[in-house]
């Protein structure tokens, strides 16, 4: 196409700006774009159908069984009447905390209700397990295809290995990368830094499957197919603490990924993931 020569050493185009101005190139496939939308639609419902499940029984325990005969508790979303009133609170290792109106106990219109997350943080947001559920599976089957579609689609276009997989450079350049993030001085160009390729590998070669697998650990119908998998996880209990800690650090990784959007140039970043194209800085001219 003519104005828009082939980079060197790379397939992907690239248009040469006018005297000024910065290099817009091609920068994600539409494979990848596709994805990263579904998994961002996908994700979305998935937490909160799965907040609705959690909110079934609000504990997590470690192990294979749970019940008032174990000592296994780890995390509880708990109510209780108090003097001054109803109130809830959180307990994480024993410790407890009072997170009254967000955990344990919020409020339908002015009636306090006790429930381990809000209904604003649930869906249906009502309490309906049954609904929860449902939502809840059909959109883990959407997680489950687009990702092994994404790896497929990654290991032919080279995607994987060009941009994710880090190299031993990277991890040279990680001390400095560390810096400029926390300086927020962040250098435009079409390869991913270290921390982003450590956090992108992390989010879909690690906590992406983690979710997956833990949760066809909790299922009596994969239990049926493959008794192990639970026991290899530690446990049908330990598999639901790990999903749940899987779904924290995600939630964690998307505050962190918006921030950096914002910080970086949210209309450069969001042009790229919605149309292929990124504005990189204009090459450094030796002399």
């Amino acid at each position: 196409m003519a104005g828009m020569p082939l980079k060197v050493g790379s397939s992907l185009p690239e248009i040469e700006p006018q005297a000024g101005g910065k290099p817009l190139i091609y920068r994600q496939f539409l494979w990848t774009r596709v994805t990263h939308w579904l998994w961002a639609i996908a994700l979305f419902f998935l937490l909160l159908s799965g907040l609705q499940i959690f909110n079934a029984h609000p504990t997590l325990y470690i192990g294979n069984q749970s019940g008032f005969g174990y000592d296994n508790e780890v995390l509880a979303l708990r109510a209780e009447n108090t003097p001054q009133g109803p109130v809830g609170y959180t307990r994480i290792l024993g410790a407890r905390l009072n997170t009254t109106g967000v955990l344990g106990l919020s409020w339908r219109g002015e009636r306090p209700t006790p429930r381990g997350f809000p209904d604003w943080a649930t869906i249906p947001s009502g309490q309906d397990l049954a609904t929860g559920r449902v939502v809840h599976f059909f959109f883990a089957w959407v997680l489950v295809i687009t990702l092994t579609g994404w790896f497929v689609g990654s290991l032919v276009n080279g995607h994987l290995r060009r941009d994710i997989a880090p190299r031993t450079a990277d991890f040279r350049n990680l001390p400095q990368d560390i810096v400029n993030h926390a300086k927020l001085r962040f250098h435009h160009t079409r390869d991913y830094n270290t921390l982003q390729k450590l956090a992108y590998g992390g989010v879909l070669l690690v906590i992406l499957p983690l979710i997956i697998l833990t949760g066809l650990a909790m299922s009596p119908t994969i239990d049926t197919v493959i008794p192990f998998l639970a026991d290899i996880l530690g446990g049908r209990q330990t598999a639901r603490t790990i999903h749940f800690v899987m779904m924290a650090l995600l939630v964690g990784f998307f505050i962190i990924h918006i921030l950096m959007i914002v910080a970086a140039g949210p209309l450069n970043e969001l042009r790229s993931i919605i149309t292929g194209w990124y504005r990189i800085d204009p090459p450094t001219r030796k002399v």
